[in-house]
């Protein structure tokens, strides 16, 4: 297991917490944890290259930002069209996640993508997106209700 010091573990506290609304939020936390910009960029590339650190991610509040439906879409895509679809799923900008499932859920539903809309229906965004990539094999599943969005804090 891997021995933090102390800026590091300062660091990866406030990394767990929201990045400050400034223009230059890491110079910021690294402020707070007396090292430098380069020194946080560093110990995040680092973290992320040895496994410890997985993901960097915004967490959205679809109801806040004026959405009123979402759903989780599951597809069943050729593994050798995975890439490029999800590229396409991806430049979508009613998708604010697109991923691959390994391994594929109920064995063959291996692409996930969120899906955000205004509009009731969800219906139409995912039809057009089926039949963007000729695939009619996929589960929608449709959020009922919005709760809480915590992450794990390590330090």
């Amino acid at each position: 297991m891997k021995t933090f010091t102390i800026p590091e573990k300062n660091a990866a506290r406030a990394l767990q917490q929201d990045l400050p609304l400034t223009e230059l939020p890491f110079t910021a936390i690294a402020a707070d944890c007396g090292i430098t910009t380069t020194q946080l960029i560093n110990l995040l590339k680092k973290l992320s290259g040895n496994g410890t650190l997985r993901k960097f991610g915004a967490i959205l509040r679809h109801q806040k930002a004026g959405y009123r439906n979402n759903a989780l879409v599951m597809w069943s895509v050729p593994p050798d069209e995975i890439e490029r679809t999800g590229h396409r799923f991806a430049s979508l900008s009613y998708i604010s996640h697109c991923y691959e499932r390994k391994p594929a859920f109920q064995g063959k539903y291996n692409l996930f993508t969120m899906l955000h809309s205004q509009e009731d229906d969800l219906a139409p965004l995912v039809n057009a997106m089926s039949q963007s990539i000729n695939c009619n094999d996929f589960l929608i599943l449709e959020s009922l209700q919005e709760y809480k969005k915590t992450s794990p804090e390590y330090f």
